[in-house]
């Protein structure tokens, strides 16, 4: 099926390993010239090497989305390599549990910095460049924590307020012929997910709560970034989409 995602310009942060580089992979798999970016400058060209080892067309930037000199940077070099921008995934983020009266003031600001804050940042720079073509795809990745989970309150906060920014700039945009949607992974197994100590507990407990038998892979979410990106969903915005296998309480 083609998606019309050929020659597509697409930055996907967060994409070194785990969700944002298997989204990367599958905009690349499509045709769309792909911006690497991530924070880690070895899982950063490690992506954009097996990307490039498959015949894709890939430049790496390392980046910190926190900071708007390296956003600035991360989306003039993309347009300098590739001419334009057409789709931004915002996918960086990562928890950091505790509960409330236990969390430190830094773990929630580096939390909810990276996962809003850089959204925000990413945005405000890859926008104009939709606005002037009028064309243009932002995809968010938020979480199925946005309807709250204990321990993760800094990261539930972030990921909520995704889906309302998600919401707000989709008003905003969509006179541009911009589209602008949210998607809400459930429990995927990740190399991140693998290494938490408490890993084969939470597996357990999101396969009996799950109603499809099994857990969620990278693919399963780039698949949904595909399908937001490309032009079968063009009158869809403002939206979020879960990717839980069907799971939504605790």
């Amino acid at each position: 099926m083609k998606l019309g995602l050929e020659g597509k310009v697409a930055i996907v942060t967060g994409s070194g390993r785990g969700i944002g580089a298997e989204a990367a992979r599958a905009l690349a798999e499509e045709g769309a010239r792909v911006v690497v970016t991530d924070i880690d400058p070895e899982t950063t060209a490690a992506t954009v090497n097996q990307l490039r080892g498959d015949g894709h067309e890939v430049i790496g930037v390392v980046a910190d989305v926190t900071k708007a000199d390296d956003v600035a940077r991360l989306t003039e070099q993309a347009v300098s390599a590739f001419g334009t921008l057409h789709i931004l995934v915002n996918n960086a983020g990562f928890p950091k549990d505790n509960y409330l009266t236990k969390m430190p003031e830094a773990d929630w600001d580096l939390v909810t910095g990276v996962i809003l804050k850089g959204a925000y940042l990413c945005s405000k720079a890859a926008v104009p460049h939709m606005m002037a073509q009028r064309w243009g795809r932002i995809i968010n990745i938020s979480s199925r924590a946005h309807m709250g989970n204990p321990g993760q309150s800094s990261y539930s906060a972030a990921k909520a307020g995704l889906v309302g920014f998600t919401k707000a700039i989709s008003y905003e945009e969509g006179k541009f012929n911009i589209t602008v949607n949210a998607i809400a992974p459930g429990f995927v197994e990740t190399e991140l997910m693998r290494s938490l100590p408490a890993y084969d507990q939470i597996k357990e407990k999101w396969l009996k709560a799950t109603p499809l038998p099994r857990l969620g892979v990278p693919r399963d979410i780039a698949d949904a970034v595909l399908f937001l990106a490309s032009e079968r969903a063009g009158f869809i915005t403002g939206e979020l989409l879960h990717v839980t296998g069907g799971r939504y309480s605790n």
